[in-house]
């Protein structure tokens, strides 16, 4: 099989994948904010295909790289391991998602293959680094981490979001600021009014405008603080694989195989 060296382009996936699922859980959170479920599974409906999209170049590529044993020259011997037993778990988990969220399935099952996955891609990072392959091992093992921190916390995410669609206004979920209540409390004066309708009266005996508020949902924090850290995992894995691609980049296209 003839080796072709793909790794800008992989790394352009993984900015890729890491902006829209970002993305996703930023608007998914605002959306459960305004206590929207059937907007959280347009979100997710309409996200699964891209993500799709990504995940299936992604498995492909990995199955490709994985099948090229091993990269040509006595310094890249077993890269084909190192870079793509953790890209193709990457695309698996991409399409794990994908399909779940096409199908409105528990989202909690593929976080968990996230979480495997992003334990798995910090394995291999420190592993890297460790015996010292790439030519920047430290920097490389970052790149692993960010991803697979994005994946740890994939997981806790997963799980709030199916409460959240599970439970939509449950009480651990729901919290109203307030109850439509009237201004003044019902006076029944006389026995024979008891089977007339009761309606708030003043002082003066006068019937009295009806106050009433309108109920204000609180997401709680520890949804809100899940979904932001999850977040901020898929940000700082987009900011680590955007300088991986501008220092790898320039090295391919003046030097293509």
């Amino acid at each position: 099989m003839v080796f072709i060296d793909i790794l800008a382009f992989e790394e352009v996936t993984l900015v890729l994948a890491a902006v829209i699922v970002g993305y996703v859980g930023l608007v998914g959170w605002w959306t459960m904010r305004r206590n929207d479920p059937a907007g959280v599974k347009s979100v997710m409906k309409g996200a699964a295909v891209p993500i799709g999209a990504v995940g299936a170049i992604a498995t492909i590529l990995g199955i490709w790289g994985e099948m090229v044993w091993q990269y040509p020259a006595p310094y890249l011997a077993s890269y084909n391991i190192l870079f793509n037993d953790t890209y193709l778990l990457f695309g698996v988990t991409l399409l794990a998602f994908a399909i779940s969220m096409a199908l409105s399935l528990k989202l909690q099952y593929a976080g968990l293959f996230a979480l495997v996955a992003g334990g798995t891609a910090i394995a291999y990072g420190y592993q890297c680094w460790m015996i010292g392959m790439t030519l920047e091992p430290f920097k490389t093992f970052l790149l692993f981490s960010a991803f697979g921190l994005a994946g740890l916390f994939a997981f806790p995410a997963t799980v709030v979001a199916d409460h959240y669609l599970a439970h939509p206004v449950s009480s651990p979920t729901a919290a109203p600021a307030g109850v439509a209540t009237p201004s003044h409390r019902p006076s029944i004066q006389t026995a024979s009014r008891a089977v007339q309708p009761i309606v708030p009266v003043d002082s003066s005996g006068n019937a009295a405008e009806t106050e009433t508020y309108t109920p204000k949902f609180h997401l709680p924090i520890y949804m809100t603080l899940t979904m932001w850290i999850f977040v901020v995992a898929m940000a700082l894995a987009a900011i680590a694989a955007l300088y991986f691609l501008d220092a790898t980049l320039p090295a391919h296209l003046a030097s293509a195989p």
